[in-house]
This record gives structure tokens, C-alpha cells and sequence, in this order.
């Protein structure tokens, strides 16, 4: 989520069917999204490896999509994924706002499990959130120069660099970057070429002056239409590491790797620094509430599908303005993207896988 306050800091509202404080993701998407992890990173079809490559997780999956429908329209239910039962099973994941009996214990044979997220919000330490001698490394809070309305200022985190072609870009969420699309509370909205600073302006007493700009505004509408949440800022030369270093990550791979169950992961992001915690949950579908602006704007609802869900217990890995973080392994050197990092709640976090991303994008990772 991205976070925001008089001065403080405010995460775009997101309440969906999986909402995370300001943020909420979900993906409208086909079933392209079983199969949406780069070939370079799959893993064998033989392997033991709980990844979307495993047949026996594309079995679930098969069934949790054909399930989903019906089970998105039960009272409380927020989402749905490929999970694990607590003894370790396969099973259908079902996140619910809150406990519910009307679940199925089984859906085609397959258990069914439940795990209550409440609702799922977009998320927008220390040396996290402070202006940084350029050129900076990333991982670090950020956000739209203007992205202040009605009062309130937001931000969240710039969280890696990737590159089209011979460019390179930061790359954090649309909600964190060009979710203004109303001239509403602060006149304008979100345009080619506007200032992506660093800081956020959360992070400055939402005065952008003493903020630095550090890229510029690369509009890719990648909301509402997509099933991703994200957007680029082109990097003004000198302002960023050319190699994409991340805070307390440092560089990571060039290469990418899809998620799987009971995966280890960290990351690094504006409010909750370097933080780790493992997968959960694969294939999800997530209904995510929007807003047009930074406050008081008319907000929308997205439904994401094929996405990654995280253990999130008491927001300790991921938190209101940490959205827009790069999820990677969690390992010493040049680890590998794992998914973009936009959504989630008390318990659960959710990030879209990064092939989807990159896809949409037409970018590749900047990395060893």
C-alpha cells in the first residue's frame, strides 16, 4: 500500500476481496496466469517443487479456478488460492474478512482451508524514509511530486530498476505513482514527464522542495485494464545506481524465478525496511478497491487473478507505503525477482508475480 495523511502519510484506499489497509489487489486475468512465469524460470514438471510447474499444483489450481466464482459471491470471502492445509496438503486457500462455517471442507475431492486476511488494502525505517545523497539505491520511499489532495500527501516505495531496451526505470506501483487520474482535490492529475521524487512526500511534510527528483513520470495505464499493478518513472541521469541496488538487498539477478509454496522471501520497502516471511498461496483471485486520487476520490474495484499471496502476520512484512517493494529470495547474493509487491492486510500480503509484470511492461530486470 502507499500511505498518506495531513502531513503524514495516506495509502490509496483499496478494500477488496483481498484488501490490504490502502490497498487492494486483484487480477481480472485468463488462464494464462497458470503458466504466466517466465520459461526460464520454471521448474521441472518432475520436480517437488510446490510451483505453478508441478502438476500436482496446476490440479488445484484447475479447481480452484472452476470454484472461484462461486465461492467469491459467499458472504465474507475475499479470495481465493492454491494453498497448504496446516498439516501440509495441498488444498483450495479461502480468504475470508472474518471466521465463517459455510465453507465446503472439500471442493472435487480436494480440502479446502481458510484464512482469515479481514480485508486486503493497497500498500502504498528508518533509512528508508530519508533523503538520500544521489545517486540513490532503491527500496527506498518515493512517489508522484504532486500526489497531495484534499489535505492529505501519499507516497510508498520506489522498489528496482528494470530496463526497456537501453533505458532503465524505476519501477513501483500505478497507485503509487499515477493512481491520479481526476482533477479533483489538488487540480491536476497524473501526467507524462511529472517529477517522481525521493522521498515521498509523506516523508517531507508534503513539501515536494525538499524532496529531489530523482525520475520522470512513464504513463503505462496499467490499471484498470491489466492484471498488474505498476508503473515507471524514466531515470534522470546520476539520481539512481545504474546497477539497481536495493537498500539492505543490495543487487540482485537479472534472471527471475516464479513462486512456490513455503518459498522464502524478503524484501525492502519504505515503511517496514528489510523484511521476510514465505509464500503461502499461488494462483490467486483477489478483488482490490481503488481510489482516483491520493483522498477523497472515487474509487474503483479491480479483481486480479493469478497472483502470489504472503505470510503477513501483523503487517511485519509488508505495511501501508511499502507498496511498489520488490519481492525476491530470500538469500545472501543477487537474489531473484519473485513478484511486485501492491496489496494486502493484517495477515496476508499479495504481489503480483513479476513475469506478469515484466510482460506487460516489455522490460527485463536490471541486475548481476
Amino acid at each position: 500500500m502507499r500511505i498518506a495523511s495531513p502531513g503524514r502519510s495516506r495509502g490509496p484506499r483499496i478494500l477488496a476481496v483481498i484488501a490490504t489497509g490502502c490497498v487492494l489487489w486483484a487480477g481480472c486475468g485468463n488462464d494464462d496466469s497458470l503458466t504466466s512465469a517466465p520459461e526460464s524460470s520454471k521448474t521441472s514438471p518432475n520436480s517437488n517443487v510446490l510451483d505453478m510447474a508441478n502438476p500436482r499444483v496446476q490440479e488445484i489450481a484447475n479447481v480452484q479456478l472452476q470454484h472461484t466464482p462461486e465461492l467469491m459471491a459467499m458472504p465474507s470471502v475475499v479470495g481465493t488460492a492454491v494453498g497448504q492445509t496446516k498439516s501440509g496438503q495441498l488444498a483450495v486457500l479461502v480468504l475470508t474478512e472474518e471466521p465463517t462455517d459455510r465453507l465446503p471442507f472439500t471442493l472435487d475431492g480436494i480440502p479446502v482451508e481458510q484464512e482469515v486476511t479481514g480485508k486486503i488494502h493497497a500498500m502504498a525505517v528508518a533509512d528508508h524514509q530519508v533523503k538520500q545523497t544521489p545517486p540513490i539505491q532503491l527500496g527506498t520511499s518515493g512517489g508522484w511530486r504532486f500526489d497531495l489532495a484534499n489535505g492529505f500527501c501519499c507516497g510508498g516505495t520506489l522498489g528496482s530498476l528494470v530496463h526497456v531496451g537501453a533505458t532503465q526505470y524505476v519501477l513501483s506501483n500505478y497507485h503509487v505513482l499515477e493512481a491520479d487520474i481526476v482533477s479533483g482535490g489538488n487540480g491536476r492529475v497524473a501526467a507524462e514527464g511529472d517529477g517522481v521524487v525521493q522521498p515521498g512526500l509523506i516523508d517531507v511534510q508534503c513539501n515536494a522542495n525538499t524532496a529531489q527528483n530523482v525520475a520522470t513520470l512513464h504513463l503505462v495505464h496499467s490499471l484498470p485494464g491489466s492484471n498488474v499493478d505498476c508503473a515507471l518513472g524514466q531515470v534522470i541521469s546520476g539520481q539512481v545506481r545504474t546497477d539497481g541496488s536495493i537498500l539492505e538487498v543490495g543487487t540482485i539477478s537479472a534472471t527471475t524465478v516464479g513462486a512456490s509454496i513455503g518459498q522464502a522471501v524478503k524484501k525492502s520497502g519504505r515503511t517496514t525496511g528489510l523484511s521476510r516471511s514465505s509464500v503461502t498461496g499461488l494462483n490467486a483471485t483477489v478483488s482490490v478497491q481503488y481510489e482516483n486520487e491520493c483522498a477523497g476520490g472515487v474509487a474503483f474495484t479491480k479483481t486480479f487473478t493469478g497472483q502470489i499471496v504472503i505470510r503477513n502476520r501483523g503487517s511485519r512484512f509488508l505495511n501501508s507505503g511499502d507498496s511498489g517493494s520488490l519481492m525476491v529470495q530470500d538469500v545472501t547474493t543477487n537474489p531473484r525477482a519473485i513478484g511486485l509487491l501492491f496489496a494486502g492486510s493484517s495477515s496476508v500480503a499479495i504481489a503480483n508475480p513479476i513475469g506478469q509484470v515484466l510482460s506487460f511492461l516489455g522490460a527485463s530486470m536490471v541486475g548481476q
